[in-house]
Order: structure tokens, then sequence, then C-alpha cells
């Protein structure tokens, strides 16, 4: 069950994730090619599993990938690591929430 904050607000796009990467499987890439999203900021459960698979799709889907590393967790710390310390940075900028956030606020000016 999600918090009331998280629960959603009018004009949201709702996209059912039934695998373990968001891209597989569900209409993402069409919403967001339809907005014109060239770039997404990801966080998440299971770091090693949902988030590097939604990840590495995004990268091939050609998007600019953004990690909020410490936005994701896993059961596996030995995996989270491996994902933030190895796979990330090959698919794209790493930071803490604080940092993309004020990154965010910055381009926006």
């Amino acid at each position: 069950m999600l918090v009331d904050e998280l629960t959603g607000h009018p004009g949201d796009v709702v996209v059912t994730k039934r695998n373990w990467g968001a891209f597989y499987g569900t209409d993402l890439d069409l919403q967001l090619r339809r907005r014109g999203v060239t770039q997404i900021v990801l966080g998440g459960i299971a770091t090693s599993i949902g988030v590097e698979s939604t990840a590495r799709a995004a990268y091939e889907h050609g998007y600019h990938v953004t990690l909020a590393t410490d936005a994701m967790t896993d059961l596996d710390a030995d995996g989270h690591r491996a994902s933030v310390e190895r796979i990330f940075p090959r698919l794209g900028e790493t930071g803490t929430t604080a940092e993309v956030v004020e990154l965010l606020a910055r381009t926006r000016g």
C-alpha cells in the first residue's frame, strides 16, 4: 500500500509493470515519447533486478538516464553495490537524490 502522497494526482499516467523492467510489456516508451521526454530519473526497489533492468532498457531506448542511488535498495547488498558501482556509471549519471534535485532546479532556472 502506498502512502497518500504517492497515490497519484489528476493527469498522472499510470504504467503497470509486470516484469523486471518498466519498459518490457508496457507502453512506457510510447507515453514518454508522446510527451517529448528525453531524460528519466530512476530509483526503486530491487536495485540489481528492477532498477537495473529498467535502466538498461532506458539506455537502449536512447533516454538520458540518471540514477538516484540513495533512492533505491536491494535485499542483496553485494548486488546493490555492484549495480551502483559497476553497471550504472556505464548507463548514465549517478548521484544522491539531493544532487539530482539540485541539478534539476538549476536547469529549470
